[in-house]
């Protein structure tokens, strides 16, 4: 008969997320999600599987609980609306965090993807959620007059998608709230450039 866990799934995924969150992949160690979990290896394995496995429960609970978790937060507002509290949330989270994770996701394209054609996918995946996101409230601003017409739709969400991953990197670096702001403001300028009011 099999032994029940001794731990609780979510509380040691949520420890590994932020292991691999803080030190990226590569640098994390099975020792490292050991330590951070508090659970044996074996218990690492058994219930997950290897560090790559471990890696991409964590980077879905991650997506889950912050992109999708946003997403559904910002759709509750009119367009432009949506837009700006999306940018807002994203400067200060990153700003508010002392240790400079930055982005997970942003980590994982930068870390993981361009050697993992499987978590290249993901991360695309996710980076394709968050463009139709901004597609979705560019196109509905356009119909009501609020957002420019001079672009297309899917013009300016590449756009927003672009100044994203910018602010996102810049925010590892430079997490200043003058700075990041400075680089939204603009993009939020051109969408309301020349918009019926």
């Amino acid at each position: 008969m099999a032994r029940p866990r001794e731990f609780e799934e979510s509380a040691v995924l949520d420890a590994a997320m932020e292991c691999f969150w803080s030190r990226g992949y590569e640098a994390t160690s099975m020792r490292d999600l050991v330590d951070r979990t508090g659970i044996t290896g074996a218990s690492l394995y058994n219930a997950f599987g290897d560090k790559r496995a471990i890696y991409q429960r964590a980077l879905d609970r991650y997506v889950e609980g912050s992109v999708v978790a946003r997403l559904a937060r910002c759709e509750e507002f009119p367009s432009l609306d949506a837009i700006v509290a999306f940018f807002d949330d994203i400067v200060s989270r990153s700003v508010e965090d002392p240790a400079r994770k930055g982005c997970m996701l942003v980590n994982a394209a930068l870390d993981v993807a361009p050697h993992d054609d499987e978590f290249q996918r993901v991360v695309a995946e996710v980076l394709m959620r968050i463009e139709d996101f901004f597609r979705r409230c560019v196109r509905k601003g356009q119909e009501q007059g609020a957002i420019t017409s001079s672009m297309s739709a899917d013009e300016l969400a590449r756009h927003l998608l672009g100044v994203l991953l910018g602010v996102r990197v810049l925010a590892r670096v430079r997490p200043d709230r003058t700075l990041l702001e400075g680089v939204v403001r603009p993009a939020i300028e051109l969408l309301q450039l020349g918009a019926r009011r």
